[in-house]
């Protein structure tokens, strides 16, 4: 008997009975016959169809082969660095490189300061006359205002920067040193047609700009967070820790403020989830808004904010002040650095725990970095109901634990069980948002955090953007489509009377 329970060899096997463990059938590289289909009880290996079988020697489908060429032919491109002035801009900018110099002799810079920028045109356009007889140069009408207003933006403005900051359509500037700028137009990257004179030329720019707002750079702290009178986002980054010089990367946002409506006709989200998205703002839900850089966060912020009762007393809190929200009772606060002593730094904890003795209905964090994500946390769990922020995650789920390891980066001792329920507890909802290759911002995700079930907290999607394909023009196809679950926010809702409409714009 064997360990089976049957006989070995040939007698202990029936007519019908099955064959033996260990018994392998032989593999035929040919067509089975009748007999050898019948044992196997059907065709073991079928044949693939010719046509789904590529040619010896082709590589594969078309599609693969349109991939590798593209591949090949990104590999074997070589591209240039530098931005390239050329034409009219460039007879410009060498006639002004002339012209300066004798100007700055002619002109007290404190008193030009003082001038508007039409006051100082008007100043200016007799001496450049004169300069310009001097150097024996003859210029038609428009190369005259051409040259002014370089002049002038050179003087009182920022230089090559005044005429892409003027751009509407310009929604990114990243200056690379002073050879080379590249904007952002519509979600794309192209190189601009400016240049710097020197490394000098834009050091100055970009120490006007951080000047402007009681902020520095230098040589001892070489990286500056500022903003533009317009509200428009200015990091600047200098030598030495920029290698190819000074660096500035400004952030414009759009002087009309962007609603839901305006994003769900952008085709960022659908009509349902703009109806939920609206729902969560009004009914004060705690809201962690995540994403990459550029992706669209305090757009998103701006626009839910939208929804806050006029008559509540809303704080934000920013490193560098770019939030504009639309509500009459708004407070802006900003961090301050450290002075040349290392000593006099506010950070974004200190002002969240002096918030909490200025009477705010809604606290709103620009954005989250560290330790101060616990304050915030705090600021949810003391009846400031809600609050938003924003931070950089690439799902929801990342986005919880980059929460508790922010909070576990400080100093406080509290495990890590403790914090994750803190977030579990505070936290309502968790809003998505991505750029896509093709340039598109999409709120890939609206995700709800229920609760806690042993050491991790749980949560449930209410909406999600599925990739279906790509158009012949590169752009991205998909549909939002809701889970058709029940959203655990619903009581926060009906508190509100919104229960309803809610639960229709969820289902």
């Amino acid at each position: 008997m064997s360990a089976f329970g049957r006989k070995n060899g040939p007698a202990g096997m029936g007519a019908g009975s099955r064959p033996q463990f260990g018994v392998a059938r032989p593999m035929h590289g040919g067509v089975p016959d009748k007999e050898e289909k019948k044992q196997a009880g059907g065709e073991q290996f079928p044949p693939l169809p010719q046509d789904s079988v590529p040619p010896p020697g082709t590589g594969g489908s078309a599609a693969s082969a349109d991939a590798m060429a593209r591949l090949s032919e990104r590999m074997n491109t070589t591209h240039s660095g530098d931005s390239e002035v050329g034409g009219f801009e460039a007879s410009v900018h060498k006639i002004k490189e002339q012209v300066l110099p004798r100007l700055l002799e002619r002109v007290d810079p404190e008193a030009a300061a003082t001038l508007t920028k039409d006051e100082l045109s008007e100043e200016f356009r007799p001496i450049i006359m004169e300069v310009l007889a001097e150097l024996k140069v003859t210029l038609n009408r428009r190369e005259q205002f051409a040259l002014e207003k370089v002049l002038v933006d050179e003087l009182l403005g920022f230089g090559p920067l005044e005429e892409l900051l003027n751009d509407p359509d310009v929604s990114d500037i990243m200056v690379n040193g002073p050879d080379q700028t590249y904007i952002e137009k519509k979600g794309k990257l192209t190189l601009a047609p400016i240049r710097f004179r020197d490394e000098q030329h834009l050091f100055q720019i970009a120490q006007r700009i951080v000047n402007q707002v009681g902020r520095r750079v230098d040589q001892t702290t070489p990286l500056a967070d500022a903003r533009l009178k317009d509200g428009s986002r200015v990091n600047v980054i200098v030598p030495p820790l920029s290698l190819r010089g000074t660096a500035i990367s400004i952030r414009k946002f759009s002087e009309k403020p962007i609603t839901l409506d305006m994003l769900r006709d952008f085709g960022s989200m659908s009509d349902k989830m703009c109806t939920a998205l609206k729902i969560a703002g009004a009914c004060r839900m705690n809201i962690v808004i995540s994403g990459g850089t550029g992706s669209g966060k305090t757009t998103m912020l701006n626009a839910l904010s939208k929804m806050i009762d006029p008559g509540e007393r809303v704080l934000t809190i920013e490193d560098a002040a770019e939030l504009r929200l639309q509500q009459p009772h708004w407070l802006p606060l900003e961090t301050r650095p450290p002075n040349l002593e290392g000593q006099g730094a506010i950070t974004i904890g200190d002002l969240v725990k002096n918030a909490l003795r200025m009477r705010p209905d809604r606290i709103i964090l620009g954005e989250i970095r560290g330790a101060e994500c616990f304050d915030l946390l705090a600021a949810m769990n003391t009846g400031h109901d809600g609050s938003m922020c924003t931070l950089h995650a690439n799902s929801p789920r990342e986005c919880l634990g980059r929460m508790e390891n922010m909070i576990l980066m400080g100093d406080i001792k509290i495990p890590k069980e403790a914090i994750s329920r803190q977030i579990a507890e505070s936290v309502d909802l968790i809003v998505q948002v991505k750029r896509l290759r093709d340039g598109s911002r999409r709120t890939t995700n609206i995700t709800e955090v229920i609760g806690m079930e042993g050491d991790v907290i749980v949560t449930q999607e209410l909406f999600k953007f599925e990739y279906l394909d790509e158009s012949d023009d590169g752009k991205i196809l998909g549909e939002f489509r809701s889970s058709g679950l029940r959203p655990y926010t619903l009581e926060k809702a009906r508190q509100f009377g919104f229960d309803q409409a809610y639960l229709e714009a969820c289902l």
